[in-house]
């Protein structure tokens, strides 16, 4: 930060005043198109902080003051070592204020304007925290929507930190219409869904922090344009390039971190800036350490867990050879010069001589290059035609075709002519010879099937195919064992050119599931609903009084429990009530038979003749002793 002098724009200047009651302005810092910064003192903690006081005319602005006290509470709760931290938030008449933890240094903008383009070690080691801290925010529910090198702190000791999260929403805001189709942020460093529809998610930071990737190694940003809108309109349509194309020398592991990040399709990004992050740790573990460099203060500029601190490189200023630099080498100068005039008089014969001598040489190397040995013709253009074509063209103009060996190319049909030498339009001898060589067609090779392998045994396989190994990302599979390679991009079996960067994906195992609800439900729809979350039913029968049959009494694990897809399930499935022993009823009166089958929930069908003079029971449906379902009708003669 540390950005100093006074305010402009008929803003008022609050240095000296105290807000509150309880922050002394003691300097102005800086002032952007929402509010002004400045170093204040809290009276009441006796700690520096940085005042960011809104602009008035945005102060009397009720909805934006509503917008503001909420995404100022929502940013407090954001507690990261990489983020700029924020303390209070409050009123003083017309003046809307937020205090935030004050960082003496310096912005990224800084850094880019003092030292030029980075190399890739060093932009790697500053864009490490800045994802750390969008992975955190993310987690908690934020997005910050403006990251640019401005909001990017460099502390004195050597900390970085992202700055403005009072900017971002809280993604689970009930108020999003506030934001809905308005684009904020800064148009160079805008995702194309915030241009296009005012939308942002993770990803839009994700490609903020690509853009800031390319700048920082390349020294430019990847759209220019005349008006803000030109800039939007070619994030929409263009895709950012790789920094290799305009910065030579850069990886192609670093290409493709840009690339990756800067996808216009949100859906072909990283997902998630903990991705983002992995992928640069994994690449700068193959880069050598990053140059280190320092200002005139000898001010470390970088994070200090990454590297003990930046020393400047001097630029020179060389002088062109043979330039005179002071009068001393002028007048020696002047001397010399009267000295070679004379030299030059006195060998004037021998120059006369030297010229006769050159224009009998250039007569006789014109007849030999004319009529003599050295005659030439152009070489006929026989690239592409095949050895029959090609030899009938160069017979017709006096010219032998040789054949040796074979090339790759992209252009040439295999078989056909790829190249010559002498090549097109050079001049051959008459009557000379034409070498040709044949095209082998375009160089290709088949992407590896490297599924179900270790990384390390993948990554090995993709290099000996002639190819390179791209982003590796992880995810969740149901069918590739954990660490093991999932799948590719291109696919296995796609033929692509040498060097082509194979997108590898590790499996993360199954995806995690809960277990959905299927107490009470027929085994049948059970099945069916553990089915489609991917789990698998082991079945197990019981009787229960309180279950129909077939229905599930129970499930283990129980609803809700997440375990992985593809895992096995207890199911428990009521065969309903136990069976029930029948009594012996012979000889039994009537009505103690009746109550004895209804005291075992069985259920009495009575027969019985006009003339029941015994009223017992002489016969039963059911044999005494044997089992029948509960509710079941035993049929009682009567005699």
């Amino acid at each position: 930060m540390d950005h100093q002098g006074g305010e402009s724009g008929g803003r008022p200047n609050l240095v000296g005043t105290t807000l509150d009651g309880r922050y002394r302005i003691e300097r102005f810092l800086a002032r952007g198109g929402m509010a002004t910064v400045y170093e204040a003192t809290d009276l009441r903690l006796d700690r520096v902080v940085a005042l960011k006081v809104m602009h008035p005319h945005l102060a009397q602005d009720d909805a934006f003051v509503a917008r503001f006290q909420r995404e100022a509470r929502a940013a407090a709760r954001l507690t990261h070592g990489h983020v700029v931290g924020v303390f209070d938030q409050g009123f003083d008449g017309d003046h809307a204020y937020l205090a935030m933890e004050y960082v003496p240094g310096r912005t990224l903008r800084d850094v880019m304007r003092d030292f030029g383009p980075l190399s890739p070690e060093q932009a790697l080691v500053l864009l490490d925290p800045v994802l750390e801290a969008l992975a955190a925010a993310h987690a908690a529910g934020f997005v910050h929507r403006d990251i640019k090198p401005e909001n990017v702190l460099i502390s004195d000791d050597g900390r970085v930190k992202v700055a403005d999260f009072g900017l971002a929403r809280a993604m689970e805001t009930s108020e999003q219409s506030i934001t809905h189709g308005v684009i904020i942020g800064t148009v160079a460093y805008l995702s194309p869904e915030q241009v296009e529809r005012g939308e942002a998610d993770g990803r839009s930071d994700i490609y903020a922090a690509g853009i800031l990737l390319y700048e920082m190694i390349t020294g430019a940003l990847p759209h220019a344009g005349e008006s803000p809108l030109s800039v939007a309109y070619q994030h929409v349509n263009n895709d950012v390039p790789a920094p290799s194309t305009v910065h030579r020398g850069i990886p192609p592991e670093v290409d493709a971190l840009v690339v990756t990040a800067t996808r216009r399709d949100p859906g072909l990004r990283y997902q998630s800036a903990t991705d983002f992050l992995a992928d640069v740790r994994r690449i700068r573990g193959t880069l050598p350490p990053p140059r280190p460099f320092a200002d005139s203060r000898d001010t470390l500029i970088v994070d200090a867990r990454s590297m003990k601190g930046f020393e400047q490189v001097p630029a020179a200023s060389p002088v062109p050879s043979g330039v005179a630099t002071d009068a001393a080498t002028v007048g020696s100068a002047t001397a010399d010069s009267r000295e070679t005039t004379s030299r030059r008089r006195s060998r004037a014969p021998l120059v006369a001589i030297v010229l006769l001598l050159t224009v009998l040489a250039a007569a006789v190397g014109g007849w030999w290059l004319a009529a003599g040995p050295g005659h030439t013709t152009p070489t006929p253009d026989v690239v592409g035609m095949s050895v029959d074509e090609a030899q009938t063209t160069l017979t017709a103009a006096g010219l032998t075709l040789e054949i040796s060996g074979e090339e790759f190319s992209e252009t040439v049909a295999e078989g056909a002519l790829a190249s010559t030498n002498p090549a097109p339009g050079d001049g051959v001898r008459v009557d000379g010879t034409v070498v040709g060589t044949l095209s082998k067609g375009p160089e290709r090779y088949d992407v590896p099937d490297v599924r179900g392998m270790g990384q390390a045994e993948a990554s090995a396989a993709i290099q000996a195919a002639n190819l390179a190994v791209g982003t590796v990302r992880e995810a969740y599979d149901d069918r590739a064992e954990l660490g093991t390679v999932a799948s590719l991009s291109p696919k296995v079996g796609t033929s692509v050119k040498p060097g082509t960067a194979i997108e590898v994906v590790i499996s993360k195992g199954p995806k995690p599931v809960p277990v959905p609800r299927v107490e009470g439900r027929r085994l049948v729809a059970a099945k069916a609903a553990l089915s489609e979350v991917g789990l698998n039913a082991d079945v197990k029968q019981r009787f229960s009084e309180k279950v129909k049959d077939g229905s599930v009494i129970s499930v283990r694990p129980g609803e809700g429990t997440v375990v992985d897809s593809g895992s096995t399930v207890d199911l428990v499935v009521s065969k309903g009530p136990p069976p029930v022993t029948v009594p012996n009823l012979i000889d039994m009166p009537r009505d103690k038979a009746v109550a004895t089958l209804s005291n075992l929930g069985l259920k009495a069908r009575v027969l019985e003749g006009d003339f029941s003079p015994l009223n017992r029971v002489i016969s039963q449906s059911a044999a005494a002793g044997s089992e029948v379902p509960k509710g079941s009708t035993i049929t009682l003669r009567i005699i």
